[in-house]
Parts: C-alpha cells; sequence; structure tokens
C-alpha cells in the first residue's frame, strides 16, 4: 500500500487514483430510511439472501481482508485486540437498538460472554456473532409488535405525572419483560405526543405510529447478508475512528454515483416513509421530471419492468431493494404504480431510463447587487454554490479530458463572472461535506498562486505538504468564503488555506465541522484479485490513512476553521460537530509550511468588521430571535427526561422546536435536487452586509477599515524529523 501514498509537493492525480484519497463527511439521515437517488445500479451478483439466514459466500473472505487493512493501512496503527473488541460490541448492539427497546439485560449480558473473543474470531473471519445478535433482535422486535399494536389502540393518561429519558447515553435495557412492556407504554405515549404537537388528529396517528413500527418489523426481516455485514464490519472500522467504514457493492456504487454525479435511471431521489416508498426530489431534466407525471410525495407501491413484466408490491420493501428494482439501463421501461399524493387510488406510468446529470448536485453560479460603493453604485458579487468536492474517479482515472471535476466547473463559472464585470467573488460552503481531496487542492489554486495549501501526516508520523502548482489563479481580486457547522473535511481545507494566506474573508458559523483526517477508499475486489480482468464485486473499505493541517501548521481536526467574522446561528449549538463524535481522532499541530501571505485581510481590518457586524445584529429582529431560540435549545439540551404530561411535554417541546427545525431544514436543503442557488435570508444578507464592508475597505471608502497590501513571509520551518 506504500506505494498508493504521495511523494512529493506537488500533487498529482496519478498518485491516488490507486486508493483514492478522499477527505469526505457524510451527514447521517435522521429519517428512517436515507433517501436514495434512483439510477443505474453496479453490475453484480444477484440480491443477497436475508440475514436472518446465514452469512454471504464472500462473508469471511471480506471480514479477513478489512481486519488486515485496519491493522497495516489505518492512521492509528491500533491492533484489533481487547479495547477493540469492547468498542466493536457496544457500537454493533446500540446501533441495533439504540433506544434500548428491544434487547432485554438479559439479552446484552449472554452477548457479553464472547464480547472480548470478537477481536480472536475476526482474525479467522468468523461474522457468527452478527447473526446471533441479529436472530435475537428479529425474535425481540416480532414480539413486541403485539404490544404495541394494543397500547397504540388503547387509552392514554396525558395527565398522569411521569417522563421518558430521551438521552440515549442514559437509557438503559429493562431488566425484565414487564420493565420492558413499561419501557414501550412510555415510548407509543411520547410517540404520540408528538403527533398531537404536529397536530395530526389521533385515527391517523394510530395508523400512522402502526405503520411506522410494523414497517420497521418487516425491514429488519428484509435485511440481506450484505447489509448485515456491513453493518457489523462498520461498527468494527468505527472502533478505531468514526470516519473508517466498510461499503457493501451496493453503497460503494451510491457513493461512485455521488462523485461523479451522473447516473442512468428516471431522475427521482427516493425515501422510505412509514413503510412508503416516497418520492422526496425530481431531478430537473431527468426522465421522470421531463414525463411529468411524477410528483413530489407520490408514494411508490408498485414496480414492472418494461411493458409486460410482473408488477413486483413494493410496500414495506427495503428502500435499497425498491431502488434496484427502478434502476436499470437507458433506454429501457420501467413501470411504476404510484398513489398520487393526496389521491387514494393507485395509477400506472410507465417511464423510460435516461442518462441523468445531477445538475444542482455540481457547482452553481449567480450574480447579486448588494450594498453601495464609494460612488453610490452597487456592489456586483458572483457567488459560486459549491455543495460538494466532486470529482468522476473512473474518468480520470482513464484519462477523459471532459471527466467531472468541481474544479472545472468553478474554473468556468468564475470566467463567466468576470465576464459580466463582477467585483468580488463569494464561495458558498455552507453544508458542503467534502469529498475529493485533489479537488480542494486544486480549486484552493484557482485563488492562489503556487504554494503550499496542505499539510498531511501519515501513520509513521513523516509530514509532507501538497502544493497547488499551477501558476496563475483565475481569480485575483477580492475573495469571501461562507461556511457553517456542516462544512466539512475539503470544505475546511479550502477555507483554512484562504485564511491562512490572509487571502479572502471567512464568514459563518462560529467554526465548521472539524473534521481533519483522509481516508482512501480501497476496491476490495480489485485489491485482492488485481490479476483479474473483471474482478468480483466484494464492496470497499474507506480508511482513515492521513491527518491533514493547514499552511500554519495547526490542524482542522476537532476545532475546525473558526470564521473571521461569527454571525449567530442554532447551527453552531448543534451536537454534530466531529467532537461530538464517539472515537475521534486528537488535534496536534505540525510545523508550518513556508509561503508568503497576501495581506488582504488585516487584523485591524477584521476588528472594525466585527464591530459593524455585531452592531447591525444587535438591531435586528431576526437575530434577535435567534439568540432567543439558543438560549430555549442550550436550555432544553441540558436536560435528559421529558415530561409525558403534555402540558410540561408542550411546553419542553417549544422550546426545542427550533433546533429540530433548523436541522429539518438543513436536512431537506441538502437533499434537496431545486435548492437556490442563493437564498436572500437574514443570515445571508448579513453576509452580504459584511461582504460590503470589506469591499469598501479594500477600496478605501469605508472609515475606521484599516488596509494593508504589504505581503508577509512565513519562514521556513526546520525539517520535521521522521519517527521510524
Amino acid at each position: 500500500m506504500s506505494g498508493n501514498r504521495p511523494t512529493h509537493a506537488g500533487w498529482q492525480l496519478s498518485a491516488v487514483f490507486a486508493a483514492c484519497l478522499l477527505v469526505a463527511f457524510v451527514v447521517p439521515s435522521r429519517g428512517e430510511q436515507p433517501p436514495t437517488a434512483v439510477g443505474q445500479s453496479a453490475a453484480g451478483p444477484a440480491a443477497a439472501p436475508a440475514a436472518g439466514s446465514k452469512p454471504g459466500p464472500n462473508d469471511r473472505q471480506i471480514t479477513l481482508a478489512v481486519r488486515s487493512y485496519l491493522e497495516r493501512e489505518h492512521f492509528l496503527r491500533h491492533p484489533i485486540d481487547d479495547d477493540i473488541a469492547k468498542r466493536w460490541f457496544t457500537i454493533f448492539l446500540e446501533g441495533l437498538d439504540p433506544w434500548k427497546l428491544h434487547f432485554l439485560q438479559s439479552d446484552i449480558d449472554g452477548f457479553m460472554q464472547k464480547r472480548d473473543s470478537l477481536d480472536d474470531l475476526v482474525k479467522r473471519g468468523d461474522v457468527s456473532f452478527a447473526y446471533e445478535v441479529f436472530n435475537r433482535f428479529l425474535e425481540r422486535v416480532d414480539a413486541r409488535l403485539p404490544l404495541i399494536e394494543k397500547m397504540v389502540n388503547g387509552p392514554q393518561d396525558f395527565t398522569k405525572q411521569e417522563s421518558i429519558v430521551i438521552d440515549r447515553e442514559a437509557a438503559a435495557w429493562a431488566k425484565s419483560e414487564a420493565e420492558a412492556e413499561d419501557n414501550w407504554r412510555k415510548r407509543i405515549k411520547y410517540d404520540l405526543l408528538i403527533q398531537k404537537m404536529e397536530k395530526t388528529p389521533p385515527e391517523e396517528a394510530k395508523d400512522k405510529l402502526l405503520r411506522r413500527y410494523k414497517s420497521f418489523a418487516k425491514r429488519m426481516h428484509q435485511m440481506t447478508a450484505d447489509e448485515l455485514l456491513e453493518t457489523y464490519l462498520t461498527a468494527l472500522t468505527s472502533s478505531l475512528d468514526p470516519h473508517t467504514s466498510f461499503m457493501s457493492p451496493g453503497t460503494q456504487e451510491n457513493f461512485a454515483i455521488a462523485m461523479r454525479l451522473q447516473l442512468d435511471g428516471i431522475g427521482a431521489q427516493l425515501k422510505g416513509e412509514d413503510g412508503y416508498t416516497t418520492i422526496m426530489e425530481l431531478t430537473p431534466g431527468g426522465a421522470a421530471d421531463r414525463d411529468g407525471r411524477l410528483k413530489k410525495k407520490d408514494r411508490v407501491v408498485g414496480v414492472g419492468q418494461g411493458q409486460q413484466g410482473e408488477m413486483v408490491d413494493v410496500v414495506d420493501m427495503n428502500l435499497n431493494e425498491v431502488v434496484k428494482l427502478i434502476r436499470g439501463k437507458r433506454g429501457t421501461i420501467v413501470r411504476l404504480k404510484v398513489i398520487p399524493v393526496g389521491e387514494t387510488v393507485p395509477k400506472i406510468y410507465d417511464i423510460t431510463r435516461d442518462k441523468i446529470e445531477l445538475k444542482d448536485a455540481e457547482a452553481r453560479g449567480e450574480i447579486v447587487e448588494d450594498g453601495k460603493k464609494p460612488d453610490g453604485s452597487p456592489w456586483r458579487i458572483g457567488v459560486i454554490n459549491l455543495p460538494s468536492f466532486y470529482m468522476d474517479m473512473d474518468g480520470a482515472r482513464q484519462g477523459q479530458a471532459d471527466y467531472k471535476s468541481s474544479t472545472r466547473d468553478c474554473k468556468r463559472l468564475i470566467e463567466e463572472f468576470k465576464q459580466k464585470g463582477i467585483d468580488c467573488v463569494v464561495l458558498d460552503l455552507r453544508n458542503n461535506g467534502g469529498g475529493s481531496l485533489p479537488e480542494s487542492i486544486s480549486l484552493t489554486g484557482l485563488f492562489i498562486d503556487t504554494g503550499p495549501v496542505v499539510q498531511i501526516k501519515d501513520a509513521d508520523k513523516r509530514v509532507q505538504q501538497y502544493d497547488d502548482v499551477d501558476p496563475g489563479v483565475s481569480w485575483d481580486g477580492p475573495l469571501v468564503v461562507l461556511t457553517n457547522k456542516f462544512s466539512a473535511s475539503a470544505s475546511e481545507i479550502v477555507a483554512g488555506a484562504i485564511q491562512d494566506y490572509r487571502r479572502g474573508l471567512v464568514i459563518g458559523d462560529k467554526a465548521t465541522h472539524g473534521k481533519g483526517t483522509v481516508q482512501s477508499l480501497l476496491d476490495l475486489g480489485r485489491q485482492l484479485f488485481q490479476r483479474l480482468p473483471n474482478a468480483p464485486s466484494l464492496g470497499a473499505i474507506k480508511i482513515t490513512m492521513q491527518q491533514f493541517y493547514r499552511p500554519l501548521g495547526a490542524s482542522t481536526q476537532l476545532e475546525g476553521v473558526k470564521s473571521d467574522v461569527e454571525l449567530p446561528s442554532i447551527t453552531t449549538h448543534l451536537p454534530v460537530g466531529e467532537s461530538d463524535l464517539d472515537h475521534a481522532i486528537a488535534f496536534d499541530k505540525v510545523p508550518p509550511a513556508a509561503f508568503q501571505t497576501s495581506g488582504r485581510v488585516t487584523d485591524d481590518m477584521l476588528r472594525a468588521l466585527k464591530e459593524r457586524s455585531t452592531a447591525r445584529i444587535a438591531k435586528s429582529e431576526d437575530f434577535t430571535k435567534v439568540q432567543k431560540d439558543i438560549a430555549q435549545y442550550e436550555k432544553r439540551k441540558s436536560e435528559k427526561t421529558i415530561s409525558l404530561v403534555e402540558s410540561e411535554f408542550e411546553r419542553q417541546w417549544n422550546e426545542g422546536k427550533a433546533a429540530e427545525d433548523e436541522e429539518k431544514k438543513l436536512e431537506e436543503e441538502m437533499d434537496a435536487q431545486r435548492r437556490p442557488v442563493v437564498k436572500r435570508d437574514f443570515y445571508f444578507n448579513e453576509a452580504m452586509n459584511v461582504t460590503g464592508d470589506y469591499l469598501n475597505s479594500l477600496a478605501g471608502g469605508a472609515a475606521g477599515l484599516a488596509r494593508t497590501s504589504r505581503p508577509a513571509e512565513v519562514p521556513r520551518p526546520a525539517p520535521v524529523p521522521v519517527l521510524q
């Protein structure tokens, strides 16, 4: 594997394709099942059998390979020992039963007898423990269903003084069936109170909850051997750090689609909701969008192949299996049995699959006019909304001249902006969870001349810097970078480099996400069968192999990139940062690289910009409400339980509602395929106010904003010792 690691300062694409380096951060879905784009699936074996039967034919081989790569290649070089086994055990069981509602403590005690042997079992490729646990889980799920149905349809007393634990870490498995029944009684009561808060009619609320729990049970029985292996091995990999994971072949293909922004299919994003497959979004210009009949929130209840193929019932079906049925080669027909939103009678739509380009997932630009120049005319600001650092890995590996690239798309937008006479570029990296490391380096190079962008330390403690080696810049004018707590990985590399170079202004939440590690994606089939022209599809391991550092030497790990000008936001306070994850790698520093700062941003300038922004925010009704919401959320976050007395529940619900609404809004924005390039809300407007102040300071037109163009030289550090 050492030959796959970069060995020189100038980042070359050929150095990373054997093990594509990633700095990706995935925000987990809070829904029942994560939304999935429908497109062409990877060639491979038929669907794996249900997990309740037996391990798949390749499970042992895959498990041995994953264990071997973890011990040899992971950044921490931590052996798979008893300590890791303890973590693995906990992550796997709590992943299956996070609220501790299904298993009994006696189940856990029985499993504990094998906990310390998991590290020994994995050395033999033995995954039988996963099946032992999962089959017991299915037994408990099935046993709970009659009880749930009885409780949902039974009477409820919303005046009784009692509460429910809402902190997962504080929850405990029941010691008896009677205690388990009481836990479920409170859970049902809690779920019904939520439906009351959302104004759902009583009978509809009951029906919704029954469908939800029955659908969950059915989906658990539909889990395939591939999916169970992915769950089990990812519990192992997560014991080392939260970003190392095992991907089944299906997950690996979805990951590849996200990176190349291209697939074959109908162009729909699906989501599992209470047993139904629901249309979340339609890809603009895609086959379903052009057809015009399928709409957002329609429910797909059946799928047929071609004009005459059998219509398969997909109600309560695992979402991944529904996706496989709808996916297919361009030019072929899929028939969908659909219950349109607001209707009860299903309709049949035949849609011809086609090539789908995920245009809304690529960089897009818009010019806005905001603020006033010294002469009174508005500033023209080119905004680039970049949702990820994408790159068509296969296209680049094959040497295709037009492979998809976020850097190429941003460069094209900048050229268009320049032709239209802009004064400033705003790079919006909010909610950008990362992607390709080479892309983050080359994209930074659009704004700086040659020089170090990121430094990387490997498991042997060797530190190397990676430069933008392309002379010249695409944009030499004023630059602003927008970030929030969901800006991670590659986003933090770009924002950190721009800030260290004093090249532009970083505006947003208090800090970015704080992910400072680099992952390599290793295709297990290609790794294990290198001599075969058509290696079997065995999935992949995304493994943390390095940690990255800013040009000045600080890691973004845990701490993120702090904004030059912070805007109050509830997302700053949500527990969604790297520091909130279990087993996150520690923060540290390396010596600074040698480079020349631009002097576009000075300390005096920042002080004045902050003062002006703070004064505006103090007078803003919108930001005053945000501050109130933050205070309520912080109070609510400290509580471990919530009352099940309706009046008290409503009070606590309202106190935490602002944060929940913000999370839902962010989730919808990140999933949306028709998101606007620029959303002119009060947060963005204040960012533009700060941008206007910054532009005036550079133009010498704003009193009190100091300016200097004198660059500063960062001294070259002493050689970094290599620890053998």
